[in-house]
Protein backbone atom coordinates (compact mmCIF):
# COMPACT_ATOMS: atom_id res chain seq x y z
CA UNK A 1 0.00 0.00 0.00
CA UNK A 2 1.53 3.10 -1.31
CA UNK A 3 1.95 5.93 1.43
CA UNK A 4 1.36 8.69 -0.65
CA UNK A 5 -1.97 10.38 -0.59
CA UNK A 6 -2.76 8.99 -3.97
CA UNK A 7 -6.45 8.63 -3.88
CA UNK A 8 -7.94 10.74 -6.28
CA UNK A 9 -10.54 12.84 -4.05
CA UNK A 10 -7.92 12.90 -1.66
CA UNK A 11 -4.91 14.38 -4.18
CA UNK A 12 -7.63 16.56 -5.92
CA UNK A 13 -8.74 17.92 -2.90
CA UNK A 14 -5.26 18.97 -1.83
CA UNK A 15 -4.86 20.64 -5.11
CA UNK A 16 -7.97 22.26 -5.59
CA UNK A 17 -7.29 24.46 -2.25
CA UNK A 18 -4.42 25.95 -3.86
CA UNK A 19 -6.23 28.82 -6.00
CA UNK A 20 -9.11 28.81 -3.01
CA UNK A 21 -6.45 29.34 -0.34
CA UNK A 22 -5.30 32.41 -3.00
CA UNK A 23 -8.64 33.74 -3.36
CA UNK A 24 -9.28 33.50 0.43
CA UNK A 25 -6.34 35.49 1.57
CA UNK A 26 -6.88 37.94 -0.66
CA UNK A 27 -10.31 38.62 0.37
CA UNK A 28 -8.41 38.53 4.26
CA UNK A 29 -5.49 41.10 2.97
CA UNK A 30 -8.66 43.37 1.79
CA UNK A 31 -10.33 42.76 5.59
CA UNK A 32 -6.89 43.63 7.10
CA UNK A 33 -6.79 46.96 4.66
CA UNK A 34 -10.20 48.09 5.90
CA UNK A 35 -9.43 47.90 9.69
CA UNK A 36 -6.16 49.72 8.79
CA UNK A 37 -3.43 47.66 8.25
CA UNK A 38 -0.96 49.28 5.95
CA UNK A 39 -0.61 48.17 1.88
CA UNK A 40 3.39 47.02 2.16
CA UNK A 41 2.28 45.21 5.65
CA UNK A 42 -0.52 43.04 4.38
CA UNK A 43 1.02 42.44 1.35
CA UNK A 44 3.97 40.34 2.91
CA UNK A 45 2.15 38.67 5.22
CA UNK A 46 -0.61 37.64 2.31
CA UNK A 47 2.39 36.17 0.03
CA UNK A 48 4.29 34.77 3.14
CA UNK A 49 0.95 32.51 3.63
CA UNK A 50 0.71 31.88 0.06
CA UNK A 51 4.08 30.91 0.00
CA UNK A 52 3.92 28.46 2.69
CA UNK A 53 0.87 27.05 1.52
CA UNK A 54 2.20 26.36 -1.63
CA UNK A 55 4.81 24.32 -0.35
CA UNK A 56 2.82 21.94 2.59
CA UNK A 57 0.56 21.24 -0.62
CA UNK A 58 2.80 20.67 -3.39
CA UNK A 59 5.64 19.14 -1.03
CA UNK A 60 3.19 16.82 0.69
CA UNK A 61 2.00 15.29 -2.33
CA UNK A 62 5.12 15.26 -3.87
CA UNK A 63 4.34 13.49 -7.31
CA UNK A 64 3.29 15.43 -10.41
CA UNK A 65 2.75 18.77 -7.94
CA UNK A 66 6.25 18.81 -6.42
CA UNK A 67 8.09 18.32 -9.72
CA UNK A 68 5.81 21.42 -10.90
CA UNK A 69 6.96 23.40 -8.11
CA UNK A 70 10.66 22.33 -8.90
CA UNK A 71 9.77 23.57 -12.51
CA UNK A 72 8.58 26.64 -10.89
CA UNK A 73 11.18 27.17 -8.14
CA UNK A 74 14.12 28.33 -11.39
CA UNK A 75 12.00 30.73 -12.57
CA UNK A 76 11.68 32.88 -9.42
CA UNK A 77 14.59 35.63 -10.80
CA UNK A 78 11.83 36.59 -13.05
CA UNK A 79 9.25 38.03 -10.14
CA UNK A 80 9.56 41.17 -8.88
CA UNK A 81 11.26 41.35 -5.37
CA UNK A 82 8.62 41.98 -3.49
CA UNK A 83 6.76 39.08 -4.64
CA UNK A 84 9.91 36.90 -4.81
CA UNK A 85 10.58 37.02 -1.23
CA UNK A 86 8.48 34.68 0.28
CA UNK A 87 7.90 32.26 -2.26
CA UNK A 88 11.88 32.44 -3.06
CA UNK A 89 12.41 30.19 0.43
CA UNK A 90 9.24 28.39 0.24
CA UNK A 91 9.94 27.11 -3.49
CA UNK A 92 13.74 26.40 -2.75
CA UNK A 93 12.46 23.97 0.10
CA UNK A 94 11.21 21.93 -2.81
CA UNK A 95 14.71 21.70 -4.78
CA UNK A 96 16.25 19.86 -1.54
CA UNK A 97 13.53 18.26 0.59
CA UNK A 98 10.13 17.02 1.26
CA UNK A 99 8.18 14.84 3.68
CA UNK A 100 9.58 11.19 3.35
CA UNK A 101 8.04 7.96 3.02
CA UNK A 102 8.35 5.99 6.37
CA UNK A 103 10.99 3.46 6.98
CA UNK A 104 8.48 0.32 6.88
CA UNK A 105 7.43 1.06 3.29
CA UNK A 106 11.53 1.88 2.39
CA UNK A 107 12.22 -1.70 3.74
CA UNK A 108 9.24 -3.27 1.53
CA UNK A 109 10.46 -1.73 -1.47
CA UNK A 110 13.98 -3.10 -1.32
CA UNK A 111 12.92 -6.34 -0.16
CA UNK A 112 10.42 -7.15 -3.18
CA UNK A 113 12.82 -5.39 -5.82
CA UNK A 114 16.61 -6.41 -3.86
CA UNK A 115 15.33 -9.41 -2.48
CA UNK A 116 14.46 -10.64 1.11
CA UNK A 117 18.63 -10.20 1.72
CA UNK A 118 18.80 -6.61 0.98
CA UNK A 119 20.47 -5.96 4.01
CA UNK A 120 23.30 -8.39 3.01
CA UNK A 121 24.65 -6.13 -0.01
CA UNK A 122 25.51 -3.10 2.73
CA UNK A 123 27.53 -2.75 5.04
CA UNK A 124 26.11 0.26 6.17
CA UNK A 125 22.17 2.14 5.08
CA UNK A 126 20.91 4.51 6.65
CA UNK A 127 17.26 4.96 6.94
CA UNK A 128 16.49 8.31 7.34
CA UNK A 129 16.40 9.90 4.00
CA UNK A 130 19.20 12.04 2.62
CA UNK A 131 17.55 13.69 0.46
CA UNK A 132 13.45 13.65 -1.10
CA UNK A 133 12.41 14.40 -4.55
CA UNK A 134 9.35 13.85 -6.73
CA UNK A 135 9.06 10.38 -7.14
CA UNK A 136 11.54 9.19 -5.06
CA UNK A 137 13.72 9.55 -2.25
CA UNK A 138 17.87 9.12 -1.28
CA UNK A 139 19.49 7.05 1.32
CA UNK A 140 22.88 6.62 1.69
CA UNK A 141 24.99 3.60 2.46
CA UNK A 142 28.12 2.07 2.35
CA UNK A 143 27.71 -0.97 -0.52
CA UNK A 144 29.41 -4.82 0.35
CA UNK A 145 32.52 -3.95 -1.59
CA UNK A 146 33.22 -0.45 0.69
CA UNK A 147 32.24 2.05 -1.53
CA UNK A 148 29.75 5.19 -0.21
CA UNK A 149 26.71 4.60 -2.09
CA UNK A 150 22.95 6.83 -2.68
CA UNK A 151 20.21 4.24 -3.09
CA UNK A 152 17.41 5.88 -4.60
CA UNK A 153 13.99 4.59 -3.72
CA UNK A 154 10.80 5.44 -5.85
CA UNK A 155 8.00 5.86 -4.10
CA UNK A 156 5.21 3.13 -4.76
CA UNK A 157 2.30 4.78 -6.43
CA UNK A 158 4.64 7.31 -8.11
CA UNK A 159 3.22 7.40 -11.47
CA UNK A 160 -0.36 7.05 -10.92
CA UNK A 161 -0.04 10.24 -8.39
CA UNK A 162 2.34 11.65 -11.18
CA UNK A 163 -0.81 11.87 -13.92
CA UNK A 164 -3.01 12.32 -11.40
CA UNK A 165 -1.83 15.56 -10.46
CA UNK A 166 -0.22 17.12 -13.39
CA UNK A 167 -3.60 16.20 -15.07
CA UNK A 168 -5.38 18.47 -12.08
CA UNK A 169 -3.03 21.49 -12.14
CA UNK A 170 -3.21 21.49 -15.98
CA UNK A 171 -7.00 22.27 -15.07
CA UNK A 172 -5.88 25.51 -12.50
CA UNK A 173 -2.95 26.59 -15.25
CA UNK A 174 -5.23 29.68 -15.45
CA UNK A 175 -5.38 30.44 -12.05
CA UNK A 176 -1.68 29.07 -10.98
CA UNK A 177 -0.21 31.47 -14.01
CA UNK A 178 0.37 34.56 -11.85
CA UNK A 179 3.15 33.03 -10.01
CA UNK A 180 5.54 33.28 -13.01
CA UNK A 181 4.73 36.80 -15.05
CA UNK A 182 4.80 36.53 -18.19
CA UNK A 183 5.44 32.28 -18.34
CA UNK A 184 2.48 30.29 -19.80
CA UNK A 185 2.35 27.26 -17.20
CA UNK A 186 0.10 24.97 -19.23
CA UNK A 187 2.95 24.33 -21.64
CA UNK A 188 5.32 23.22 -18.85
CA UNK A 189 2.94 21.37 -17.47
CA UNK A 190 2.37 19.34 -20.79
CA UNK A 191 5.82 18.56 -21.39
CA UNK A 192 5.85 17.79 -17.81
CA UNK A 193 3.59 14.72 -18.74
CA UNK A 194 4.89 13.98 -21.69
CA UNK A 195 8.32 12.82 -19.70
CA UNK A 196 6.43 11.00 -17.26
CA UNK A 197 6.91 7.36 -18.10
CA UNK A 198 10.75 8.09 -19.21
CA UNK A 199 11.21 9.59 -16.13
CA UNK A 200 9.62 6.46 -13.66
CA UNK A 201 11.86 3.91 -15.51
CA UNK A 202 15.08 3.69 -13.51
CA UNK A 203 16.68 1.65 -16.17
CA UNK A 204 16.76 4.25 -18.95
CA UNK A 205 17.93 6.90 -16.14
CA UNK A 206 20.78 4.91 -15.43
CA UNK A 207 21.99 4.50 -18.90
CA UNK A 208 22.08 7.94 -18.89
CA UNK A 209 24.05 8.44 -16.30
CA UNK A 210 26.28 5.68 -16.70
CA UNK A 211 27.16 7.54 -20.07
CA UNK A 212 27.46 10.83 -18.51
CA UNK A 213 29.87 8.62 -16.06
CA UNK A 214 31.81 7.39 -18.56
CA UNK A 215 32.66 10.34 -20.91
CA UNK A 216 33.22 12.66 -17.66
CA UNK A 217 35.34 10.11 -15.82
CA UNK A 218 38.64 12.10 -16.38
CA UNK A 219 37.11 15.46 -16.62
CA UNK A 220 38.72 18.22 -14.69
CA UNK A 221 35.52 20.10 -13.96
CA UNK A 222 32.26 18.20 -13.60
CA UNK A 223 31.65 14.46 -11.84
CA UNK A 224 29.06 12.37 -12.41
CA UNK A 225 29.09 9.34 -10.31
CA UNK A 226 28.64 5.62 -11.76
CA UNK A 227 25.92 3.55 -11.32
CA UNK A 228 26.47 0.41 -9.41
CA UNK A 229 22.97 -0.97 -9.20
CA UNK A 230 19.69 -0.48 -11.08
CA UNK A 231 16.43 -2.64 -11.17
CA UNK A 232 12.45 -1.40 -11.05
CA UNK A 233 11.93 1.48 -8.70
CA UNK A 234 15.73 1.17 -7.21
CA UNK A 235 18.84 2.88 -8.57
CA UNK A 236 22.04 2.39 -6.58
CA UNK A 237 25.16 5.30 -7.54
CA UNK A 238 28.29 6.81 -6.35
CA UNK A 239 27.82 8.83 -3.51
CA UNK A 240 29.64 12.10 -3.60
CA UNK A 241 29.91 14.87 -1.46
CA UNK A 242 29.27 18.83 -2.17
CA UNK A 243 28.01 22.02 -1.17
CA UNK A 244 24.15 22.03 -2.66
CA UNK A 245 24.30 24.36 -5.25
CA UNK A 246 20.70 25.77 -3.29
CA UNK A 247 23.25 26.26 -0.46
CA UNK A 248 25.55 28.31 -3.16
CA UNK A 249 22.85 30.64 -3.91
CA UNK A 250 22.17 31.30 -0.09
CA UNK A 251 25.29 31.92 0.92
CA UNK A 252 28.03 31.11 -1.44
CA UNK A 253 31.35 33.57 -1.89
CA UNK A 254 31.41 35.29 -4.89
CA UNK A 255 34.09 32.74 -6.17
CA UNK A 256 31.99 29.89 -5.71
CA UNK A 257 29.21 31.27 -7.05
CA UNK A 258 31.15 31.98 -10.55
CA UNK A 259 32.70 28.79 -10.57
CA UNK A 260 29.28 27.35 -9.95
CA UNK A 261 27.88 29.13 -13.00
CA UNK A 262 30.32 28.56 -15.39
CA UNK A 263 30.67 25.40 -14.58
CA UNK A 264 27.10 25.07 -14.93
CA UNK A 265 27.16 26.93 -18.44
CA UNK A 266 29.86 24.32 -19.42
CA UNK A 267 27.90 21.14 -18.13
CA UNK A 268 24.57 22.16 -20.20
CA UNK A 269 26.40 23.00 -23.76
CA UNK A 270 28.76 20.14 -23.59
CA UNK A 271 27.00 17.24 -22.41
CA UNK A 272 25.00 17.11 -25.97
CA UNK A 273 28.16 16.88 -27.88
CA UNK A 274 29.97 14.40 -25.87
CA UNK A 275 27.31 12.46 -24.99
CA UNK A 276 24.37 13.07 -27.05
CA UNK A 277 22.30 13.63 -24.28
CA UNK A 278 20.74 16.87 -22.61
CA UNK A 279 20.49 16.71 -18.91
CA UNK A 280 17.06 18.31 -18.62
CA UNK A 281 16.07 18.80 -14.84
CA UNK A 282 18.67 21.58 -13.87
CA UNK A 283 17.13 22.87 -10.89
CA UNK A 284 20.07 23.75 -7.84
CA UNK A 285 19.17 20.34 -6.04
CA UNK A 286 20.46 18.46 -8.61
CA UNK A 287 23.80 19.65 -8.71
CA UNK A 288 26.66 20.04 -6.24
CA UNK A 289 30.03 21.98 -6.00
CA UNK A 290 33.52 20.01 -4.78
CA UNK A 291 36.62 20.82 -3.57
CA UNK A 292 39.65 19.54 -5.70
CA UNK A 293 39.00 21.34 -9.38
CA UNK A 294 42.25 21.69 -12.14
CA UNK A 295 43.58 24.42 -10.05
CA UNK A 296 44.32 21.86 -6.50
CA UNK A 297 42.46 22.02 -3.41
CA UNK A 298 40.65 25.35 -3.33
CA UNK A 299 39.12 25.30 -6.90
CA UNK A 300 35.79 23.53 -7.54
CA UNK A 301 34.22 20.62 -9.54
CA UNK A 302 30.69 20.61 -10.43
CA UNK A 303 29.09 17.32 -9.23
CA UNK A 304 25.80 16.73 -11.13
CA UNK A 305 23.17 14.34 -10.22
CA UNK A 306 19.39 13.04 -11.10
CA UNK A 307 19.58 11.95 -15.10
CA UNK A 308 15.70 11.03 -14.90
CA UNK A 309 15.00 13.33 -17.77
CA UNK A 310 17.32 13.63 -20.38
CA UNK A 311 16.42 14.93 -24.11
CA UNK A 312 18.05 12.47 -26.69
CA UNK A 313 20.04 14.27 -28.96
CA UNK A 314 22.46 12.26 -30.78
CA UNK A 315 24.27 14.85 -33.03
CA UNK A 316 24.23 17.11 -30.19
CA UNK A 317 22.64 20.36 -29.98
CA UNK A 318 20.58 21.21 -32.89
CA UNK A 319 23.04 23.11 -35.53
CA UNK A 320 20.18 26.23 -36.34
CA UNK A 321 20.12 27.13 -32.76
CA UNK A 322 24.27 28.38 -33.14
CA UNK A 323 23.55 29.15 -36.57
CA UNK A 324 20.23 31.75 -35.69
CA UNK A 325 22.78 33.20 -32.53
CA UNK A 326 25.33 33.94 -34.77
CA UNK A 327 23.52 35.96 -37.33
CA UNK A 328 21.51 37.74 -34.81
CA UNK A 329 24.60 38.99 -33.18
CA UNK A 330 25.61 39.62 -36.64
CA UNK A 331 22.13 41.75 -37.28
CA UNK A 332 21.73 39.50 -40.32
CA UNK A 333 17.94 39.94 -40.03
CA UNK A 334 16.71 38.70 -43.05
CA UNK A 335 18.92 35.61 -42.83
CA UNK A 336 17.26 34.87 -38.80
CA UNK A 337 13.99 35.37 -40.46
CA UNK A 338 14.58 32.73 -43.24
CA UNK A 339 15.98 30.04 -41.14
CA UNK A 340 13.46 30.76 -37.97
CA UNK A 341 11.02 29.98 -40.71
CA UNK A 342 12.52 27.07 -42.59
CA UNK A 343 12.57 25.81 -38.40
CA UNK A 344 8.90 26.17 -37.83
CA UNK A 345 9.70 29.11 -34.89
CA UNK A 346 7.16 31.49 -37.72
CA UNK A 347 4.64 29.57 -39.14
CA UNK A 348 3.76 29.67 -42.82
CA UNK A 349 0.49 31.82 -42.08
CA UNK A 350 2.25 34.40 -40.04
CA UNK A 351 4.33 37.36 -41.67
CA UNK A 352 6.70 39.53 -39.21
CA UNK A 353 9.59 42.40 -40.20
CA UNK A 354 13.06 40.78 -39.51
CA UNK A 355 13.97 43.70 -38.42
CA UNK A 356 10.99 43.37 -35.57
CA UNK A 357 12.26 39.44 -34.72
CA UNK A 358 15.72 40.80 -34.47
CA UNK A 359 15.01 43.75 -31.93
CA UNK A 360 12.55 40.76 -30.20
CA UNK A 361 15.48 38.54 -30.15
CA UNK A 362 19.04 40.88 -29.48
CA UNK A 363 18.31 41.51 -25.69
CA UNK A 364 17.63 37.79 -24.70
CA UNK A 365 21.06 36.96 -25.80
CA UNK A 366 23.05 39.80 -24.10
CA UNK A 367 25.02 37.26 -22.54
CA UNK A 368 26.46 35.86 -25.87
CA UNK A 369 27.17 39.39 -26.74
CA UNK A 370 30.18 39.84 -24.49
CA UNK A 371 33.37 37.92 -23.28
CA UNK A 372 31.94 37.80 -19.65
CA UNK A 373 28.50 38.52 -18.50
CA UNK A 374 26.88 38.76 -14.90
CA UNK A 375 23.54 37.49 -14.71
CA UNK A 376 21.06 39.11 -11.99
CA UNK A 377 17.49 38.88 -10.74
CA UNK A 378 17.23 42.46 -11.95
CA UNK A 379 18.59 41.53 -16.03
CA UNK A 380 16.14 37.92 -15.61
CA UNK A 381 13.15 40.74 -13.99
CA UNK A 382 13.38 43.22 -17.00
CA UNK A 383 12.89 40.59 -19.62
CA UNK A 384 10.66 38.97 -18.65
CA UNK A 385 8.53 42.20 -17.53
CA UNK A 386 9.63 42.90 -21.76
CA UNK A 387 7.87 39.88 -22.82
CA UNK A 388 5.31 40.07 -20.14
CA UNK A 389 3.58 43.17 -20.63
CA UNK A 390 0.47 43.15 -23.33
CA UNK A 391 1.27 47.14 -23.87
CA UNK A 392 5.06 45.79 -25.27
CA UNK A 393 5.76 45.06 -29.20
CA UNK A 394 7.76 42.26 -27.68
CA UNK A 395 4.38 40.72 -25.83
CA UNK A 396 2.83 41.11 -29.48
CA UNK A 397 5.57 39.59 -31.31
CA UNK A 398 6.23 36.71 -28.65
CA UNK A 399 2.53 35.85 -29.12
CA UNK A 400 2.90 34.62 -33.22
CA UNK A 401 6.01 33.13 -32.60
CA UNK A 402 5.75 29.32 -32.66
CA UNK A 403 7.81 26.64 -30.63
CA UNK A 404 8.20 23.80 -32.72
CA UNK A 405 8.17 20.27 -30.69
CA UNK A 406 11.81 19.33 -31.19
CA UNK A 407 13.03 22.50 -29.59
CA UNK A 408 10.19 22.48 -26.57
CA UNK A 409 12.73 20.40 -24.21
CA UNK A 410 15.92 22.50 -25.20
CA UNK A 411 13.67 25.54 -24.47
CA UNK A 412 12.84 24.92 -21.14
CA UNK A 413 16.46 23.75 -20.02
CA UNK A 414 18.11 26.80 -21.39
CA UNK A 415 15.64 28.94 -19.71
CA UNK A 416 15.56 27.09 -16.52
CA UNK A 417 19.59 26.95 -16.21
CA UNK A 418 19.65 30.86 -17.09
CA UNK A 419 17.38 31.51 -13.61
CA UNK A 420 19.97 29.22 -11.93
CA UNK A 421 22.74 31.54 -13.07
CA UNK A 422 20.62 34.69 -12.34
CA UNK A 423 20.03 33.41 -8.89
CA UNK A 424 23.79 32.63 -8.55
CA UNK A 425 24.33 36.25 -9.51
CA UNK A 426 27.43 34.74 -11.37
CA UNK A 427 29.75 36.07 -13.92
CA UNK A 428 30.24 33.60 -16.26
CA UNK A 429 32.11 33.89 -19.80
CA UNK A 430 29.11 32.65 -22.13
CA UNK A 431 30.64 33.38 -24.94
CA UNK A 432 33.13 31.21 -24.70
CA UNK A 433 31.36 27.86 -23.94
CA UNK A 434 29.16 28.78 -27.13
CA UNK A 435 32.15 28.98 -29.44
CA UNK A 436 33.28 25.79 -27.81
CA UNK A 437 30.57 23.42 -27.68
CA UNK A 438 27.23 24.39 -29.79
CA UNK A 439 27.29 23.79 -33.42
CA UNK A 440 26.96 26.47 -35.66
CA UNK A 441 27.78 29.23 -33.17
CA UNK A 442 31.10 29.37 -35.30
CA UNK A 443 31.31 29.97 -39.00
CA UNK A 444 32.43 26.50 -40.33
CA UNK A 445 35.55 28.02 -42.00
CA UNK A 446 36.40 29.59 -38.90
CA UNK A 447 36.23 26.52 -36.86
CA UNK A 448 38.27 24.75 -39.68
CA UNK A 449 40.93 27.40 -39.43
CA UNK A 450 40.93 26.54 -35.75
CA UNK A 451 41.28 23.24 -36.12
CA UNK A 452 44.33 23.03 -38.57
CA UNK A 453 46.14 25.89 -36.15
CA UNK A 454 45.53 23.62 -33.31
CA UNK A 455 47.15 20.59 -35.35
CA UNK A 456 50.19 22.55 -36.08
Amino acid sequence: MSDLPRKAVTRTAKLAALPLGFAGRATWGLGKRIVGESAEIVGRELQQRTAEQLFKVLGELKGGAMKFGQALSVFESALPEEIAGPYRAALTKLQEAAPPMPTRTVHAVLAERLGEDWHELFLEFEDKPAAAASIGQVHRGVWHDGREVAVKVQYPGAGEALLSDLNQLSRFARLLGPLIPGMDVKPLIAELKDRVSEELDYALEAQAQQAHAEEFADDPDVVVPAVVQQCDQVLVTEWIDGIPLSEVISDGTEEQRNRAGQLLARFLFSGPARTGLLHADPHPGNFRLLPGGPDGADDWRLGVLDFGTVDRLPGGLPTPIGESLRMTLDGEADAVYDLLRAEGFVKESIDLEPDAVLDYLLPIIEPAQVDEFTFTRGWMRSQAARVADPRSPAYQLGKRLNLPPAYLLIHRVTLSTIGVLCQLGATVRLREELEEWLPGFVPEEMADEGDSAAEA
